[in-house]
Protein backbone atom coordinates (compact mmCIF):
# COMPACT_ATOMS: atom_id res chain seq x y z
CA UNK A 1 0.00 0.00 0.00
CA UNK A 2 1.28 3.60 -1.14
CA UNK A 3 5.19 3.66 -1.30
CA UNK A 4 7.62 1.38 0.68
CA UNK A 5 11.14 1.86 1.54
CA UNK A 6 13.45 4.42 4.15
CA UNK A 7 15.94 4.64 1.65
CA UNK A 8 16.07 8.65 0.60
CA UNK A 9 18.77 10.99 -0.95
CA UNK A 10 20.37 12.85 2.01
CA UNK A 11 20.03 16.71 1.18
CA UNK A 12 21.82 19.70 2.46
CA UNK A 13 20.41 21.09 5.32
CA UNK A 14 22.00 23.94 7.00
CA UNK A 15 22.06 24.40 10.40
CA UNK A 16 19.80 27.13 12.05
CA UNK A 17 20.80 28.95 15.89
CA UNK A 18 16.76 29.27 16.01
CA UNK A 19 13.58 28.32 15.26
CA UNK A 20 10.20 30.93 16.32
CA UNK A 21 7.24 29.61 15.70
CA UNK A 22 3.48 31.70 16.25
CA UNK A 23 0.56 29.46 15.97
CA UNK A 24 -1.52 31.56 13.92
CA UNK A 25 -4.45 28.96 13.80
CA UNK A 26 -4.70 26.19 15.31
CA UNK A 27 -8.01 24.30 16.87
CA UNK A 28 -7.29 24.87 20.44
CA UNK A 29 -6.17 27.63 22.53
CA UNK A 30 -4.31 28.08 26.22
CA UNK A 31 -3.01 31.95 27.01
CA UNK A 32 -3.04 30.51 30.47
CA UNK A 33 -0.77 27.56 30.67
CA UNK A 34 2.93 28.27 31.14
CA UNK A 35 5.62 25.89 29.25
CA UNK A 36 6.67 22.85 31.49
CA UNK A 37 10.14 23.46 30.44
CA UNK A 38 11.11 27.02 29.27
CA UNK A 39 14.71 26.08 29.50
CA UNK A 40 13.76 24.10 26.52
CA UNK A 41 11.02 25.91 24.68
CA UNK A 42 10.02 29.38 25.46
CA UNK A 43 6.11 30.01 24.96
CA UNK A 44 4.30 33.23 24.99
CA UNK A 45 0.65 33.83 25.02
CA UNK A 46 -0.45 36.95 26.66
CA UNK A 47 -0.23 40.31 24.96
CA UNK A 48 -0.79 43.29 27.51
CA UNK A 49 -2.12 47.06 26.40
CA UNK A 50 -0.17 50.22 28.77
CA UNK A 51 -2.46 52.03 30.91
CA UNK A 52 -1.81 55.65 31.02
CA UNK A 53 -0.64 56.38 34.48
CA UNK A 54 -3.19 56.78 37.10
CA UNK A 55 -5.81 55.34 34.71
CA UNK A 56 -6.69 52.70 37.35
CA UNK A 57 -4.84 53.28 40.41
CA UNK A 58 -1.82 51.58 40.50
CA UNK A 59 -2.15 48.87 37.75
CA UNK A 60 -0.06 49.48 34.76
CA UNK A 61 -1.36 47.20 32.02
CA UNK A 62 -4.87 45.64 30.91
CA UNK A 63 -5.66 42.32 29.04
CA UNK A 64 -8.17 42.82 26.35
CA UNK A 65 -10.50 39.93 25.43
CA UNK A 66 -10.12 41.18 21.64
CA UNK A 67 -6.00 40.62 21.56
CA UNK A 68 -6.42 36.91 22.25
CA UNK A 69 -6.46 34.61 19.17
CA UNK A 70 -10.04 32.35 18.38
CA UNK A 71 -9.58 28.57 17.84
CA UNK A 72 -10.39 27.06 14.09
CA UNK A 73 -10.21 23.40 13.30
CA UNK A 74 -7.45 23.83 11.20
CA UNK A 75 -3.00 24.74 11.36
CA UNK A 76 -1.18 27.86 10.07
CA UNK A 77 2.50 28.53 11.52
CA UNK A 78 4.71 31.55 10.78
CA UNK A 79 8.35 30.33 11.29
CA UNK A 80 11.40 31.99 11.53
CA UNK A 81 14.79 30.43 11.54
CA UNK A 82 18.28 32.02 11.73
CA UNK A 83 21.47 30.85 11.42
CA UNK A 84 24.35 33.56 12.00
CA UNK A 85 22.96 37.15 11.26
CA UNK A 86 20.65 35.28 8.34
CA UNK A 87 17.14 35.01 9.17
CA UNK A 88 14.39 33.55 7.19
CA UNK A 89 10.77 33.07 7.29
CA UNK A 90 8.18 30.72 6.42
CA UNK A 91 4.35 30.19 6.61
CA UNK A 92 3.17 27.12 6.99
CA UNK A 93 -0.27 26.75 5.52
CA UNK A 94 -2.81 29.33 6.80
CA UNK A 95 -6.35 27.45 8.43
CA UNK A 96 -9.38 26.86 7.34
CA UNK A 97 -11.28 30.80 6.71
CA UNK A 98 -9.72 33.65 5.37
CA UNK A 99 -11.38 35.90 8.15
CA UNK A 100 -10.15 33.67 11.10
CA UNK A 101 -6.16 34.41 9.40
CA UNK A 102 -6.80 37.83 9.30
CA UNK A 103 -7.90 38.41 12.94
CA UNK A 104 -5.50 35.53 14.46
CA UNK A 105 -3.23 37.74 12.61
CA UNK A 106 -3.94 40.88 13.54
CA UNK A 107 -4.65 39.91 17.33
CA UNK A 108 -0.92 37.86 17.94
CA UNK A 109 0.13 41.18 16.55
CA UNK A 110 2.62 38.67 14.54
CA UNK A 111 4.05 40.54 10.97
CA UNK A 112 4.28 39.05 7.80
CA UNK A 113 6.38 41.71 6.22
CA UNK A 114 9.23 39.19 5.94
CA UNK A 115 7.74 35.93 5.27
CA UNK A 116 9.64 35.19 1.96
CA UNK A 117 8.09 31.54 1.40
CA UNK A 118 4.40 29.90 1.92
CA UNK A 119 4.56 26.44 1.90
CA UNK A 120 0.83 24.34 1.54
CA UNK A 121 1.15 20.84 3.11
CA UNK A 122 -1.43 19.53 1.63
CA UNK A 123 -4.79 19.91 -1.07
CA UNK A 124 -7.43 19.86 2.51
CA UNK A 125 -9.64 22.88 2.95
CA UNK A 126 -8.73 23.69 6.75
CA UNK A 127 -5.28 24.20 5.77
CA UNK A 128 -5.49 25.98 2.35
CA UNK A 129 -8.79 28.02 3.02
CA UNK A 130 -6.92 31.22 4.46
CA UNK A 131 -4.29 31.03 1.41
CA UNK A 132 -5.81 33.90 -1.04
CA UNK A 133 -6.05 36.38 1.81
CA UNK A 134 -2.83 35.54 3.56
CA UNK A 135 -0.91 35.84 0.67
CA UNK A 136 -2.33 39.22 0.05
CA UNK A 137 -1.64 40.22 3.54
CA UNK A 138 2.03 39.30 3.07
CA UNK A 139 2.36 41.62 -0.16
CA UNK A 140 0.51 44.31 1.91
CA UNK A 141 2.94 44.41 4.77
CA UNK A 142 5.94 44.75 2.15
CA UNK A 143 7.57 47.90 3.23
CA UNK A 144 8.02 50.27 -0.10
CA UNK A 145 11.95 49.36 0.17
CA UNK A 146 11.53 45.54 0.78
CA UNK A 147 13.72 43.51 -1.54
CA UNK A 148 11.70 39.88 -0.81
CA UNK A 149 9.52 40.47 -3.98
CA UNK A 150 6.72 37.99 -4.75
CA UNK A 151 6.18 35.26 -1.78
CA UNK A 152 6.53 31.87 -3.39
CA UNK A 153 3.66 29.68 -2.45
CA UNK A 154 5.21 26.09 -3.14
CA UNK A 155 2.08 23.67 -3.68
CA UNK A 156 2.12 19.77 -4.83
CA UNK A 157 0.76 19.76 -8.28
CA UNK A 158 -2.01 17.44 -7.93
CA UNK A 159 -4.44 19.57 -6.72
CA UNK A 160 -7.73 17.65 -6.61
CA UNK A 161 -11.57 18.98 -8.11
CA UNK A 162 -12.54 18.32 -4.72
CA UNK A 163 -11.89 15.91 -1.75
CA UNK A 164 -14.19 14.20 0.40
CA UNK A 165 -15.05 11.20 2.92
CA UNK A 166 -17.06 7.88 2.67
CA UNK A 167 -19.82 8.53 5.16
CA UNK A 168 -21.65 5.50 4.44
CA UNK A 169 -24.67 6.22 2.30
CA UNK A 170 -23.28 9.12 1.27
CA UNK A 171 -20.31 10.96 0.36
CA UNK A 172 -19.42 14.23 2.75
CA UNK A 173 -17.55 16.86 0.05
CA UNK A 174 -15.12 19.45 1.23
CA UNK A 175 -14.99 22.65 0.26
CA UNK A 176 -12.62 23.18 -3.03
CA UNK A 177 -9.30 24.24 -2.14
CA UNK A 178 -8.62 27.72 -4.44
CA UNK A 179 -7.35 27.00 -7.25
CA UNK A 180 -4.26 27.72 -8.81
CA UNK A 181 -5.43 31.01 -10.42
CA UNK A 182 -6.95 32.30 -7.64
CA UNK A 183 -3.33 31.62 -5.52
CA UNK A 184 -1.68 33.48 -8.86
CA UNK A 185 -3.90 36.44 -8.45
CA UNK A 186 -3.79 36.92 -4.59
CA UNK A 187 0.25 37.82 -5.43
CA UNK A 188 2.00 34.24 -5.27
CA UNK A 189 4.58 33.10 -7.42
CA UNK A 190 3.45 29.07 -7.52
CA UNK A 191 6.09 26.72 -7.34
CA UNK A 192 4.42 23.24 -8.02
CA UNK A 193 6.93 21.11 -6.71
CA UNK A 194 6.19 17.28 -5.37
CA UNK A 195 9.76 16.19 -5.11
CA UNK A 196 12.14 17.03 -1.83
CA UNK A 197 13.98 20.12 -2.37
CA UNK A 198 15.39 22.98 -0.10
CA UNK A 199 14.20 26.74 0.59
CA UNK A 200 15.36 29.68 2.12
CA UNK A 201 19.17 29.06 1.41
CA UNK A 202 18.72 25.31 3.05
CA UNK A 203 17.69 26.05 6.35
CA UNK A 204 14.32 24.18 5.41
CA UNK A 205 13.60 21.14 3.61
CA UNK A 206 10.22 20.36 2.40
CA UNK A 207 9.79 16.25 1.79
CA UNK A 208 8.51 14.56 -1.42
CA UNK A 209 6.03 12.11 -0.98
CA UNK A 210 6.38 10.24 2.39
CA UNK A 211 7.37 6.24 1.78
CA UNK A 212 4.51 4.25 3.91
CA UNK A 213 6.31 1.31 5.99
CA UNK A 214 4.20 1.10 9.34
CA UNK A 215 1.46 -1.04 9.06
CA UNK A 216 -1.13 0.75 11.20
CA UNK A 217 -0.13 4.11 9.27
CA UNK A 218 -3.27 3.71 6.20
CA UNK A 219 -4.12 7.09 5.43
CA UNK A 220 -6.93 9.14 5.80
CA UNK A 221 -9.58 6.10 6.22
CA UNK A 222 -13.07 6.35 3.75
CA UNK A 223 -10.69 9.20 2.19
CA UNK A 224 -12.11 10.26 -1.64
CA UNK A 225 -11.58 12.42 -4.66
CA UNK A 226 -13.87 13.82 -7.06
CA UNK A 227 -12.32 13.32 -10.72
CA UNK A 228 -12.88 15.15 -13.80
CA UNK A 229 -15.55 12.03 -15.42
CA UNK A 230 -17.59 13.22 -12.00
CA UNK A 231 -17.24 9.89 -9.92
CA UNK A 232 -16.12 9.59 -6.84
CA UNK A 233 -13.13 7.36 -6.11
CA UNK A 234 -10.61 5.97 -2.52
CA UNK A 235 -8.81 8.67 -2.00
CA UNK A 236 -6.86 7.25 1.36
CA UNK A 237 -3.31 7.96 0.94
CA UNK A 238 -3.38 11.79 0.56
CA UNK A 239 -0.07 10.92 -1.15
CA UNK A 240 0.71 15.33 -1.75
CA UNK A 241 1.36 15.57 1.82
CA UNK A 242 4.37 16.96 2.19
CA UNK A 243 6.28 18.31 5.52
CA UNK A 244 9.33 20.73 6.60
CA UNK A 245 12.12 20.09 8.48
CA UNK A 246 14.89 22.21 9.45
CA UNK A 247 18.16 21.45 11.82
CA UNK A 248 18.33 22.61 15.16
CA UNK A 249 21.78 23.32 16.10
CA UNK A 250 23.07 20.73 18.34
CA UNK A 251 20.05 19.35 19.11
CA UNK A 252 18.59 17.71 15.75
CA UNK A 253 15.96 17.85 13.69
CA UNK A 254 12.58 19.84 14.34
CA UNK A 255 9.91 18.63 11.70
CA UNK A 256 6.58 20.58 11.12
CA UNK A 257 3.64 18.66 10.05
CA UNK A 258 0.40 19.40 8.84
CA UNK A 259 -2.29 16.46 8.95
CA UNK A 260 0.65 13.65 9.15
CA UNK A 261 -2.00 11.76 7.02
CA UNK A 262 1.15 9.15 5.97
CA UNK A 263 1.26 8.85 9.70
CA UNK A 264 3.19 10.50 12.09
CA UNK A 265 6.14 7.72 12.20
CA UNK A 266 6.35 7.16 8.58
CA UNK A 267 7.03 11.16 8.64
CA UNK A 268 9.48 11.27 11.25
CA UNK A 269 11.22 7.97 10.28
CA UNK A 270 11.38 10.12 6.84
CA UNK A 271 12.84 12.77 8.17
CA UNK A 272 15.52 11.15 9.42
CA UNK A 273 16.26 9.43 6.13
CA UNK A 274 16.64 13.22 4.98
CA UNK A 275 18.45 14.94 7.70
CA UNK A 276 22.01 13.42 7.02
CA UNK A 277 22.64 12.01 10.59
CA UNK A 278 20.97 14.52 12.79
CA UNK A 279 18.82 12.71 15.52
CA UNK A 280 15.11 14.05 16.02
CA UNK A 281 14.57 17.03 18.11
CA UNK A 282 11.13 17.83 17.91
CA UNK A 283 8.06 17.44 15.93
CA UNK A 284 4.96 19.93 15.83
CA UNK A 285 1.82 20.48 14.13
CA UNK A 286 -0.90 17.82 13.20
CA UNK A 287 -0.88 14.11 14.15
CA UNK A 288 -4.63 13.28 12.44
CA UNK A 289 -4.63 10.70 15.77
CA UNK A 290 -7.84 11.52 17.11
CA UNK A 291 -9.85 9.48 15.02
CA UNK A 292 -7.69 6.18 15.79
CA UNK A 293 -8.35 3.55 17.77
CA UNK A 294 -6.88 2.39 20.71
CA UNK A 295 -4.50 -0.41 19.24
CA UNK A 296 -3.23 2.63 16.48
CA UNK A 297 -2.34 5.22 19.51
CA UNK A 298 -0.95 2.51 21.21
CA UNK A 299 1.35 1.99 18.21
CA UNK A 300 1.85 5.19 17.04
CA UNK A 301 3.39 6.54 21.07
CA UNK A 302 5.39 3.20 20.57
CA UNK A 303 6.84 4.53 17.28
CA UNK A 304 7.90 7.66 18.76
CA UNK A 305 9.32 6.23 21.52
CA UNK A 306 11.90 4.63 19.32
CA UNK A 307 12.32 7.66 17.27
CA UNK A 308 13.31 9.92 20.75
CA UNK A 309 12.41 12.81 20.01
CA UNK A 310 12.85 15.19 22.99
CA UNK A 311 9.90 17.69 22.32
CA UNK A 312 6.36 16.64 21.05
CA UNK A 313 4.03 19.71 20.13
CA UNK A 314 1.11 18.12 18.86
CA UNK A 315 -1.53 20.35 17.72
CA UNK A 316 -5.07 20.60 14.91
CA UNK A 317 -6.25 16.84 14.02
CA UNK A 318 -3.65 15.03 17.07
CA UNK A 319 -7.01 15.03 19.03
CA UNK A 320 -6.75 15.13 23.63
CA UNK A 321 -6.48 11.37 23.67
CA UNK A 322 -2.98 10.87 22.39
CA UNK A 323 -1.79 14.13 23.88
CA UNK A 324 -2.56 12.65 26.98
CA UNK A 325 -0.94 9.39 26.17
CA UNK A 326 2.31 11.31 25.25
CA UNK A 327 1.86 13.21 28.62
CA UNK A 328 1.26 9.78 30.33
CA UNK A 329 4.31 7.74 28.16
CA UNK A 330 6.77 10.16 27.07
CA UNK A 331 6.68 12.70 30.54
CA UNK A 332 8.43 15.60 29.83
CA UNK A 333 8.20 16.25 25.73
CA UNK A 334 4.46 17.29 25.90
CA UNK A 335 4.51 21.05 24.62
CA UNK A 336 0.80 21.54 23.09
CA UNK A 337 0.09 23.87 20.63
CA UNK A 338 -2.10 26.33 20.80
CA UNK A 339 -3.56 29.49 18.71
CA UNK A 340 -1.77 32.57 19.20
CA UNK A 341 1.03 31.02 21.35
CA UNK A 342 4.54 31.64 20.04
CA UNK A 343 7.27 29.37 20.73
CA UNK A 344 11.54 29.71 20.68
CA UNK A 345 13.20 26.57 20.53
CA UNK A 346 17.44 27.90 20.55
CA UNK A 347 20.58 25.93 20.51
CA UNK A 348 22.52 25.61 23.27
CA UNK A 349 24.45 28.73 24.31
CA UNK A 350 22.24 31.06 21.68
CA UNK A 351 20.40 33.92 22.87
CA UNK A 352 16.82 35.13 21.35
Amino acid sequence: MGTKGTMAVTHSLREVDSVTIQVLVDNELDPISKSQNPAVVDATSFRLRELPAGDRGPAAMEMRMEDICCGAHGLSLLITATAGAASHTLLFDAGPEEDVFERNVARSRADLSTVEHVHLSHWHRDHSGGLPRALRMVNAARTPDSALGTPVLDVHPDRPIYRGFNAGPFVASLEADPTFAELEGAGARVVREKETHGILEDMFLVSGEVPRNTAYEVGFPRGMRFTEAGEWVPDELIADERFVVCNLKGKGLVVFAGCSHPGIVNICTHALALGGGAPLYAVIGGFHLADGDAAKLSASIQGLQELKPKILMPGHCTGWRFKFTIEQEMPGALVPCFSGTRYTLAADGVEV
